[in-house]
């Protein structure tokens, strides 16, 4: 399965050259402590737009990010949006994992941000989607510090 995701500033890039990019940002500056974030979003239309952004935070000097839009038929309810949400995230999760378990010597947090907040429809889905994320092995953020999520890949939904 071949997956495409966009720069903003280089355009088309595989999942490959996104982490080859990720790598050479980290690099220019290795002294910085980094932050890994992949967050996903929603948008209903006729049918559903999901967004999944891969950010990497240099903390406190900005940040390089990248997203890839998909759209999905008969996903009836908001909680089928959220756990789509949420696999999409953590199946990127997991094809970066064997590249990022090379580089434990770098200073990075990883962190699976979901669109679910304690305020809104979502709160009744909070204790089940934080532990599926916790029990697949990755931190999770939710709103309101999930930007990952609620911010980056929020705009390229609409």
């Amino acid at each position: 399965m071949k997956i495409a995701f966009i720069s903003p500033s280089k355009g088309r890039l595989s999942l490959d050259e996104v982490f080859e990019d990720i790598k050479a940002y980290i690099l220019e500056k290795p002294k910085f402590r980094y932050k890994l974030i992949i967050g996903t979003d929603s948008h209903l239309r006729e049918d559903v737009c999901f967004v999944t952004a891969i950010i990497v935070h240099r903390i406190g000097k900005g940040a390089r990010y990248y997203y890839r839009r998909i759209y999905k038929q008969n996903i009836i309810n908001l909680r089928q949006r959220i756990f789509t949400e949420t696999s999409l995230s953590l199946e990127i999760m997991d094809l970066l994992k064997p590249e990022l378990d090379r580089m434990k010597h770098l200073n990075m947090d990883i962190e699976v941000h979901v669109d679910i907040g304690e305020k809104g429809d979502t709160k009744e889905l909070i204790k089940e989607v934080v532990g599926w994320v916790m029990g697949s092995g990755y931190t999770i953020k939710i709103k309101p510090e999930a930007s990952g999520a609620s911010k980056v890949a929020d705009k390229y939904t609409k």
